[in-house]
C-alpha cells in the first residue's frame, strides 16, 4: 500500500498533534484519510469543525488506521501503549513523536514484530519549516521509513539518523529553536539599550535572522565564509566578534548542547 493511500491515525491532539494534522491537510492529504484520537469532547468538536476530520477514540483510530502517529507527552506514552497495544495489527506502522521514547521502549510494549519509527521534531513545524530526524526500529523496512518521511515531510524537512545519534539531534535541532530565540531576545534587548524603539529593534533583528538563515540555505556556503564576508578588518563586526570570543560564547554553546544531549540520554533511560 502506498503512503498516499494510507489512513493515518494521529493519537494526541496537542500542539504538535494539531501541527501534524494541519500540515498534512495543507500538503494535500484528504481529510477522509485522517483520524484523530482525542478523549476531550470539547477539543474533539473543535478539531472536527476546524479540519473536517473524524475525531474518534484512540482504540477506534488504532483499529481503522494503517499508520499510527503517537503525539503524546513522554510521560503519557506508557499509558497510551497499554491502551492500544492489543489492537495493533501485524504490519501496522507506529510512529512516535515523543522525546526520549526509544524504539526499544515502544517495541517492548507492542505486539512482536511491530514496525516502529522514532521521531525528533521541532517547533518550526508550526510554520512548515520543521526539522524532523527519524530512526528505524528493528522491524522497519524501506517502505516504513518512506511512509514516515512522507508523514513528517508535510511540516518541513526530514533526515534519517541512527538512533544512537538521537540525543545529539535533540540537543541540536529539537532544543535548537530555544537557543536561537534566546539570542534574538538578547539582540533585541541590546537594540533597546542602544536607543532603538523596541518595535524597530525587533523588526531589525527578526529580519536579520530570517535573511541570514536563507543565505545559509540558498548559497550552501560554510558559515565561516559568510561570517568573514561581513567582517571587515578593524571594523564594527570584528569588534563585536572579539567581545563574543572574550566571553567564550562559542564554548558556552558547546557546553549548553552537551548538557542538553546528556539530559536527553537521562530521560531516555528513565523511560
Amino acid at each position: 500500500m502506498s503512503s498516499t493511500s494510507q489512513v493515518t491515525g494521529i493519537l494526541g491532539a496537542g500542539v504538535m498533534g494539531e501541527t501534524l494534522l494541519s500540515g498534512l491537510i495543507r500538503g494535500g492529504r484528504p481529510a477522509g484519510e485522517l483520524l484523530v484520537g482525542e478523549k476531550r469532547a470539547e477539543r474533539a468538536r473543535e478539531l472536527s469543525e476546524k479540519y473536517d476530520v473524524a475525531v474518534v477514540s484512540n482504540l477506534d483510530a488504532t483499529k481503522r488506521a494503517d499508520t499510527l502517529a503517537l503525539v503524546v507527552k513522554p510521560q503519557d506514552m506508557a499509558g497510551l501503549l497499554e491502551e492500544i497495544g492489543a489492537e495493533v495489527r501485524p504490519g501496522q506502522l507506529v510512529v512516535s513523536l515523543a522525546a526520549g521514547i526509544t524504539t526499544d521502549f515502544l517495541e517492548s510494549r507492542l505486539p512482536a514484530g511491530t514496525p516502529v519509527v522514532r521521531v525528533m521534531p521541532n517547533t518550526p513545524a508550526l510554520v512548515d519549516e520543521g526539522m524532523a530526524a527519524i530512526s528505524a526500529g528493528s522491524h522497519c523496512d524501506e517502505e516504513h521509513l518512506a511512509i514516515a518521511e512522507d508523514l513528517l515531510g508535510s511540516t518541513g524537512r526530514v533526515l534519517r539518523v541512527p538512533e544512537k545519534q538521537m540525543d545529539a539531534v535533540t540537543a541540536i535541532s529539537g532544543s535548537g529553536p530555544a537557543y536561537l530565540f534566546f539570542v534574538v531576545e538578547a539582540m533585541i534587548e541590546a537594540g533597546v539599550h542602544l536607543g532603538l524603539p523596541r518595535a524597530t529593534s525587533t523588526e531589525l533583528v527578526v529580519q536579520t535572522v530570517v535573511g541570514s538563515a536563507k543565505m545559509l540555505r540558498e548559497t550552501g556556503a560554510h558559515p565561516v565564509v559568510l561570517r568573514e564576508q561581513v567582517t571587515s578588518p578593524g571594523g564594527t563586526t570584528a569588534a563585536a566578534l572579539r567581545e563574543l570570543e572574550i566571553h567564550k560564547v562559542r564554548a558556552a554553546f558547546l557546553a549548553a548542547m552537551e548538557a542538553a544531549a546528556e539530559r536527553s540520554s537521562e530521560l531516555a533511560e528513565g523511560s
